[in-house]
């Protein structure tokens, strides 16, 4: 029977790379890999050989034989990626010249260069980790990686939701990189306070700066500024113990939250916000934020999306996550029942609808519960006479297939004592580099930065402050392996100044 992936992997391609008969897909050479949910082993070609569960660094491949009752919904799912229309045509014809004993794997380039290299990322999530974990194959160079808080890796540990184990176990492998003896982690470390960007400049051959989007966009209604609101990003971090946002005071006496957007970050907060907080006693989750949850009144969570289920922006394993591991899941038949049909071949977005309509049909059960809500747009924040949050105005809304959106003129509030926003996330301008206000990212050509065109010597970028805040925590791979390439193309040419090894402590983190 062959292997499956089971969830919204980490996408960092080690398991395309084990595979003998190249039967995981999309690989980093098709376009798709960059924006895919997640990666899918192809039923017909699979060997069950087990060498991608070797290598994959999140647990997400299982043997077919070994399928728990929650992870079989994902057989289908990865078969249908292949076959997505049924008449047996695979999506992905694999040629028997790469049946290889390994699948192929391009070795590091060594450099044509002789002296000591030291390169200076800013940031420790994972797409400076990937990047770290790129240049550290070269053994000429160093990296030293400086990060303003205390602790390393970024949303890898405080964006992640404290129950998502598998997912978070990502860290095992930056700390892994962070161990090599040529890597120096300082954290602690702000840029601009601490440094300047001057500093690092004259210290290092080459900056990669890799500070992603920390800032949420903002909901332009009204009262989105009034006590009781706040963003998805913010209860994410005051309840992973992130010190930007641990001193929240969030109000859990509430019968009801609504969420608006509905991404996974949104159903995330959705599930922690209803789960049983027992549950999550013996997670990383924050202490005093498992002690607001056991006294939490909250008794529903509404999530809501302008738009309908063909254009949720969820993940399908995000979804089956939430669906098929206990989550109380209640959807109106309603907003499925004019929902437009995605082209035959998006099995992800069929699977989708497939499966919300399978929730819609169900006998809802008692107890606290999620309620997907679409077709609904926040036009405004209602308030109580202290000026507290007391609910949200919506504006019902039709969809057609490319997601234009066209008001019915029907409104209504929803009642809610906590409103959270979750409509994405934003870079902010770093001083002395250039910036993109209008997508709030630093402009940039295959990773070096841009001022007007033309390159800023030394400077790179990558993560969200490069492409945006789009992709998962594998799509950073690809995305710092661009980087770093540029950066050592230029290196080679002579475009870079060659310093040797700081002399500093070394700062390793370990996993914690």
């Amino acid at each position: 029977m062959p292997h499956v992936v089971t969830q919204a992997c980490c996408g960092d391609a080690s398991c395309v790379y084990a595979c003998p008969v190249n039967c995981i897909h999309p690989t980093p050479e098709e376009p798709g890999f960059g924006t895919s949910e997640m990666l899918y082993i192809d039923p017909s070609t699979c060997v069950d050989c087990g060498a991608c569960v070797s290598a994959c660094p999140v647990g997400a491949i299982v043997p077919g034989h070994r399928l728990t009752d929650e992870q079989a919904r994902f057989t289908d799912v990865n078969a249908a990626h292949f076959d997505p229309t049924g008449d047996g045509a695979t999506r992905f014809p694999v040629d028997p010249a790469r049946r290889l004993p390994l699948a192929p794997i391009d070795k590091p380039h060594q450099l044509a260069v002789d002296s000591p290299v030291s390169v200076a990322i800013v940031g420790s999530g994972p797409s400076a980790m990937y990047a770290a974990d790129e240049l550290l194959r070269q053994p000429q160079i160093s990296v030293t990686i400086y990060e303003r808080l205390r602790r390393p890796f970024g949303l890898a540990r405080y964006g992640v939701a404290p129950d998502h184990l598998s997912t978070r176990s990502v860290m095992r492998l930056f700390d892994d990189i962070a161990g090599n003896p040529r890597c120096d982690i300082r954290l602690g470390m702000t840029i601009g306070r601490d440094l300047t960007l001057d500093d690092l400049r004259e210290r290092h051959s080459a900056v990669i700066w890799a500070g992603g989007a920390p800032t949420d966009r903002r909901l332009a209604i009204d009262n989105a500024s009034a006590p009781g609101v706040h963003s998805a990003t913010a209860l994410v971090g005051w309840y992973n113990d992130h010190p930007d946002h641990d001193h929240l005071d969030i109000d859990l006496a509430t019968p009801r939250a609504v969420v608006i957007g509905n991404g996974n970050v949104a159903l995330d907060v959705a599930r922690i916000l209803t789960t049983d907080a027992e549950s999550l006693a013996d997670t990383s989750i924050s202490r005093h934020a498992l002690s607001a949850l056991r006294s939490s009144a909250i008794d529903e969570v509404v999530v809501l999306g302008r738009r309908g289920p063909t254009h949720a922006a969820f993940t399908l394993p995000e979804l089956i996550g939430l669906v098929d591991h206990g989550a109380n899941v209640v959807v109106d038949p309603d907003d499925l029942a004019h929902a437009p049909v995605p082209a035959a071949d998006d099995a992800t977005t069929r699977a989708k609808i497939d499966l919300l309509a399978e929730v819609a049909a169900r006998t809802p059960r008692r107890g606290r519960r999620i309620r997907l809500a679409f077709h609904r747009s926040p036009v405004g924040v209602d308030v109580d006479t202290d000026g507290r949050a007391a609910g949200v105005v919506v504006a019902h809304n039709t969809v057609d297939l490319t997601g234009a959106i066209t008001p019915t003129g029907t409104t209504d509030t929803i009642d809610a004592g906590l409103v959270l926003t979750s409509i994405g996330y934003r870079g902010i301008a770093v001083p002395g580099l250039p910036f993109d206000d209008a997508r709030g990212v630093i402009p940039h050509s295959a990773g070096r930065v841009v001022d007007d065109g033309v390159p800023v010597p030394g400077m790179y970028v990558t993560g969200w402050i490069k492409r945006g805040p789009s992709g998962f925590i594998g799509t950073n791979k690809t995305d710092s392996a661009e980087t770093v390439a540029s950066l050592l193309t230029d290196l080679e040419a002579g475009l870079l100044p060659e310093h040797g090894r700081p002399r500093r402590r070394r700062i390793l983190s370990r996993l914690g």
